[in-house]
């Protein structure tokens, strides 16, 4: 029958079939992850696009098993779960607007994931990203381990991308650790950011560096601009990559949003720091040696989310 999981085989589900949980589901797909499940509310949309992803199948030469739902059935016992679900910000909205509207979308479908997958672990997309991943692991109950925010692995591949383009060299030669908010408050760490090893201190201006770190905080703005939608490719890549991490128990070092319990004098808030990803979830937060300034910075981006919490109510 189409759509039924085969026994042994993993199963992700991805909540919210819009451009970004679409993305992801296909490269979950294509890399052979599991069998992939997409909910969303609009009827016929995630039926539509499991099907047309499955019709890639023998093109890409994958044999997951993609299914479409408006309900959480089909979701069950599922592995991992995305959540992409949110409202963009219209005209006329405050930011505590947003904030409360997606608090009751995030709120709704995490009590649903609960219900259908109490052991699964959480990845979060939903913006404010670190603020509603705060809220899916106080809604969920679950243990902050498995409540985790795709941050810095987007903001650090939009640094690598920038870099790769200032020095004309491979991506794949390129790590870059981003830490901090999702979004304006980000902190970029050029001292950890290498090429071949080398730190791009040592390759780039310091001048540049601003510059292309500036950039990188204003990424998902500048794409917003030219596409007068939030990016899709590089946000779904990322959850993709988090979701093998997971289901492969890589025990990847990334920098994800994560629940601090006093790491970098931060206490009960999520944010992005690197930690060690695998088949738990968050298995390890890493502590690495900041300068004055970038604890500073990252501590201002910590005050927006702690005000961010308070606004739905924690």
């Amino acid at each position: 029958k189409y759509g039924v999981r085969h026994v042994g085989r993993k199963k992700i589900s991805v909540i919210g079939a819009g451009n970004v949980g679409a993305t992801a589901a296909f490269l979950i797909a294509q890399k052979q992850l599991g069998d992939v499940v997409m909910v969303d509310i609009v009827d016929g949309v995630p039926q539509g696009k499991a099907l047309d992803m499955a019709q890639a199948g023998p093109v890409e030469m994958f044999d997951a098993k993609l299914t479409g739902s408006i309900g959480y059935e089909e979701t069950a016992d599922s592995d991992v779960v995305i959540i992409t679900s949110g409202s963009p910000r219209k005209p006329g909205m405050t930011r505590e607007d947003l904030l409360n509207t997606n608090a009751q979308i995030v709120a709704s479908v995490a009590e649903n994931v609960v219900k259908h997958s109490p052991n699964t672990v959480i990845v979060m997309l939903t913006n404010p990203l670190d603020i509603m991943t705060y809220h899916a692991w106080k809604v969920s109950g679950f243990p902050a381990e498995r409540v985790v925010g795709q941050a810095g692995i987007l903001d650090s591949a939009r640094f690598r991308t920038f870099i790769s383009m200032e020095l004309d060299v491979s991506v794949e030669d390129i790590t870059a650790m981003v830490m901090g908010g999702h979004g304006d408050t980000m902190v970029p760490l050029p001292r950890y950011t290498t090429v071949g090893g080398i730190p791009i201190t040592q390759l780039i201006s310091t001048q540049r560096i601003d510059e292309i770190s500036d950039r990188t905080r204003n990424g998902g703005g500048e794409i917003v601009e030219l596409l007068k939608v939030s990016g899709y490719y590089a946000a779904g890549a990322s959850l993709a990559q988090m979701a093998e991490a997971i289901v492969l128990d890589k025990k990847r070092l990334i920098p994800c949003s994560a629940h601090l319990t006093g790491q970098y004098g931060i206490d009960n808030l999520y944010i992005g720091v690197p930690i060690i990803l695998g088949a738990d979830g968050i298995e390890k937060i890493v502590e690495i040696d900041l300068s004055s300034e970038e604890l500073d910075s990252l501590h201002r981006s910590a005050a927006t989310y702690r005000e961010g919490i308070g606004v739905i109510g924690y």
